[in-house]
């Protein structure tokens, strides 16, 4: 029995190589050493799955109450924006948190960051503002 499932989704593989200057220089494998550890700590049970395929992490989603998944932490990187089939498959289990690293560091004006809110997509806006007109825009 797993008691929390942690989904990574696509290119957070390449945490600690890819825009470290943006996501840090910590890896994936050290990030999920961390939660392993503090899983172990808490005395519950642990799976970390990381794929750069929706197909994967929605079948992963949805074979969790099978095998006894209580809680699911994600961070469904890319797909926070554009998955429909991996809203829909999480809004079938209970116990769900959404954990981004940062959103709206790409996006090309603030009224994009506006619909990520308004959808309930991230919970962390992160602009970059210069690309964005500055603070005040």
């Amino acid at each position: 029995m797993t008691d929390v499932l942690v989904l990574h989704g696509p290119n957070l593989n390449l945490l600690g190589q890819r825009e470290p200057q943006v996501y840090g220089h910590e890896t994936l494998a050290d990030i999920d050493a961390a939660l392993a550890r503090a899983a172990v700590e808490a005395g519950v049970g642990l799976e970390s799955f990381q794929s750069n395929s929706e197909s994967e992490l929605v079948g992963r989603v949805q074979r969790a109450p099978a095998d006894g998944v209580g809680f699911i932490v994600i961070n469904p990187a890319a797909f926070t924006h554009t998955s429909v089939a991996l809203r829909d498959a999480l809004a079938a289990v209970a116990a769900l948190v959404d954990v981004p690293l940062a959103a709206g560091e790409r996006l090309p004006n603030k009224w994009a960051m506006y619909d990520l809110i308004r959808r309930g997509t991230v919970q962390l806006v992160q602009p970059e503002t210069t690309r964005l007109g500055g603070i005040t825009e």
